[in-house]
């Protein structure tokens, strides 16, 4: 079962982020309006106009299908790192911190601390 959970939690992290990042991507969507004069819109008036949103949205894609490939699931955590972080920091600086218990927030941390964990020795080298 050990063997398996890295595949699990690599496809899972992926689908999270395909799941955020295809529709904005293809223009399936568009971006909800913040309510007016909070933080939040404020920050999202910064990044949708500039392009901003849809260049992370491409890391967000490239690092989900990275990190579905076993061979490749360092590479996509590389790429999701600087994403997850500020995905963490927008929600407890800007937005309200009661949103870190999204569930899909939730699966996006729980799996890309699961999968750094299972490949520290890999990563131990960027450290030293």
């Amino acid at each position: 079962m050990k063997k398996y959970l890295p595949c699990i939690a690599g496809v899972l992290l992926g689908l999270c982020f395909l799941a955020a990042s295809i529709p904005v991507l293809f223009n399936l969507i568009t971006i909800p309006k913040m309510p007016e004069g909070t933080p939040a819109a404020s920050f999202m008036a910064a990044f949708v106009p500039t392009g901003y949103v849809k260049f992370v949205k491409m890391f967000e894609f490239t690092g989900g299908i990275l990190v579905m490939i076993p061979r490749l699931r360092n590479l996509g955590l590389l790429l999701l790192g600087p994403v997850i972080v500020n995905i963490i920091a927008f929600h407890v600086l800007i937005d309200d911190p009661k949103h870190l218990l999204n569930p899909m927030l939730d699966i996006i941390i729980v799996c890309a601390l699961y999968l750094l964990w299972d490949a520290r020795k890999k990563f131990s080298g960027l450290l030293n």
